[in-house]
C-alpha cells in the first residue's frame, strides 16, 4: 500500500469521524432545546391549572363580573391550546408566535381581573385567594427561568449549526430550520402576568 493510499484513507477517516461528530452534536443540542421548552411546559400548565382556582375562588365575591370571569377562563384555553400546539413542535416559529400571542391576551385578561378584584377587599383578604395568589407568582417566576434556559439552549443550537464547517452539514442532516426563541411581546409579559396583589 502506497504511502498517499495510506494518507488519503487516515484524512477520509478524518472527515467522516468530523461529520458524525456535527451529526451527533446537531441531535444533542436540539434535544437540549426540546428538553427546555419542557420545563416550560410544566410550569405553564401549572400556571393554567391554577387560574381556574382564581376565578372560582373569585366567583363568590365577584358575581356581577361574571363576563371578566369568563373572559379570564377563556384566554387560559387559548393560551393551554397554543401550548400543545408549541409544544408538538418546540422551536418552531409560527407555534411560537402562536404561544406568544395567546399567553400575550392571557396577560391582558388576568390584568382587567385584577383590576376589577382591587374593588373587592374581601376578596383579596380570603385565605385560598392568598394561596393562589403565591402560587401564581411562585409559578410565574419558574416561568421565566425555564423560558430564559430554553432560549440560550436555542440560542446554543442555532450558532452551532451555521458556524461554518456545520453549516454545509446542518441541512443535509434536518437540521436547516433555525429553532424560534420563545420572546413575549413585552419582557414582563410572563414575569407580571398574572400578578394577582393582595
Amino acid at each position: 500500500m502506497e504511502i498517499s493510499s495510506i494518507i488519503a484513507i487516515v484524512v477520509l477517516a478524518v472527515v467522516i469521524f468530523y461529520v458524525i461528530g456535527v451529526f451527533n452534536k446537531l441531535v444533542a443540542l436540539k434535544n437540549q432545546f426540546k428538553n427546555g421548552f419542557a420545563q416550560i411546559e410544566v410550569q405553564l400548565k401549572r400556571r393554567y391549572d391554577l387560574i381556574p382556582n382564581l376565578v372560582e375562588t373569585a366567583k363568590a365575591y365577584m358575581q356581577h363580573e361574571k363576563e371578566t370571569l369568563e373572559n379570564v377562563i377563556a384566554a387560559r384555553n387559548q393560551a393551554s391550546q397554543g401550548l400543545s400546539n408549541a409544544a408538538n413542535s418546540p422551536g418552531d416559529a409560527s407555534a411560537m408566535q402562536s404561544l406568544i400571542g395567546a399567553e400575550a391576551a392571557l396577560g391582558s385578561a388576568m390584568g382587567k381581573l385584577n383590576i376589577v378584584m382591587e374593588a373587592y377587599p374581601d376578596l383579596k383578604a380570603n385565605q385560598n385567594m392568598m394561596q393562589v395568589s403565591e402560587e401564581l407568582s411562585s409559578t410565574e417566576n419558574k416561568v421565566s427561568f425555564a423560558r430564559q434556559a430554553y432560549n440560550d439552549q436555542v440560542l446554543a443550537y442555532n450558532t452551532y449549526k451555521q458556524s461554518f464547517p456545520q453549516n454545509i452539514f446542518a441541512g443535509m442532516f434536518g437540521h436547516g430550520q433555525d429553532a424560534s426563541l420563545l420572546e413575549f411581546a413585552d419582557s414582563q409579559a410572563i414575569q407580571s402576568a398574572p400578578k394577582v396583589s393582595f
